[in-house]
């Protein structure tokens, strides 16, 4: 086996490609400005990629399966919402430890709660994922219009900018917060019954049912991890802004997908890891960063970002008309 087989089987094809592109990212920005090489760079980007890497997780799992989770933006505000709700019952900025974590629990109930009720509506009735979640968004965002009056919900107690914007051992906490969460996703797809489920139902959901798979228990589970990954990100935003509003983040719903296409995730479901998809999220944020260190437009980086998705596409189209029996469906 030559050094260059050996190599790609011990990364993975598509982890080599995705290191490429983040290296060939990494090497332009540092040649087109001196500041992307910096400590402090790097930690703005420590700080910024959490939140996305959350809802990206919560949009990753239902993707495998075969579907889609256009609510993910507004099952993390409204969960947000709830933490608000909580904290400011128990005096906002003077609450305590122990409301907060009233608060969170909260949060999570809010996204699980919704995550299941769209499981439940997919799996039971049989409706389109993309239009059961386009319903909770549209319900999510009017219900949160609602009890908000259309504005902020902020004052919290201080400790949670700790949680937003600290350290641990140098590394930002929310950073450690979604590798926590990834690592659980990875184990959760690789080495569980429930992820063995995930891809025999995103690769052929009647013949997951004829195999005696429980395919409408696995479907209301995806949505509802989905929704506890939605409630963290929200949990994160809230003490990263140190406010809450429903509309935090809805640029970033398109972003999401994008990663996990651009992580090698079949959109038509039975294909994908966490892993690429990570490393696609890197690659996403560094040309954000990159292209806002040399004084490029906000909007041209959603363009970039577009076009990335465009070439990825291609050159996938282009390597499976080459080598057709190359594909991989586990």
């Amino acid at each position: 086996m030559t050094f260059s087989k050996k190599v790609r089987a011990l990364v993975g094809s598509e982890n080599l490609f995705l290191l490429g592109a983040l290296a060939t990212v990494f090497v332009g920005f540092s040649w087109s400005t001196p500041l992307f090489l910096t400590a402090s760079n790097f930690g703005s980007m420590a700080f910024q990629l959490p939140v996305l890497g959350l809802l990206t997780l919560a949009m990753m799992v239902p993707i495998l399966s075969g579907g889609l989770n256009l609510a993910i933006i507004f099952q993390a505000n409204i969960s947000g919402l709830a933490l608000a709700t909580v904290l400011l019952h128990f005096g906002g900025p003077e609450a305590g430890v122990g409301a907060f974590l009233l608060g969170v629990l909260a949060a999570l109930t809010a996204g699980a709660l919704s995550g299941a009720l769209m499981g439940l509506v997919v799996a039971y009735l049989g409706a389109h994922p993309i239009l059961v979640s386009l319903a909770m968004m549209i319900f999510l965002r009017g219900l949160g219009e609602f009890l908000t009056k259309g504005g902020d919900i902020s004052g919290f107690p201080p400790f949670m900018k700790t949680i937003g914007h600290g350290s641990l051992l140098g590394v930002p906490i929310p950073l450690l917060v979604f590798l926590a969460a990834a690592f659980v996703w990875h184990i959760m797809l690789r080495h569980s019954k429930h992820g063995f489920s995930v891809y025999m139902i995103g690769s052929n959901i009647k013949a997951s049912e004829y195999s005696g798979l429980n395919t409408r228990r696995t479907l209301t589970m995806i949505y509802t991890i989905s929704g506890i990954a939605c409630a963290i990100a929200g949990i994160l935003m809230a003490a990263r802004f140190n406010s809450v509003r429903v509309g935090h983040g809805e640029a970033l719903l398109l972003v999401t997908v994008l990663a996990c296409f651009l992580g090698g995730l079949d959109p038509f479901g039975g294909f994908g890891r966490v892993v690429p998809v990570i490393l696609a999220l890197c690659i996403l944020q560094a040309l954000s960063s990159g292209l806002n260190l040399v004084g490029a437009n906000q909007h041209l980086s959603t363009a970039v970002w577009g076009l990335s998705l465009i070439v990825v596409m291609a050159l996938r189209w282009l390597a499976d008309y080459i080598n057709p029996s190359g594909r991989r469906r586990t």
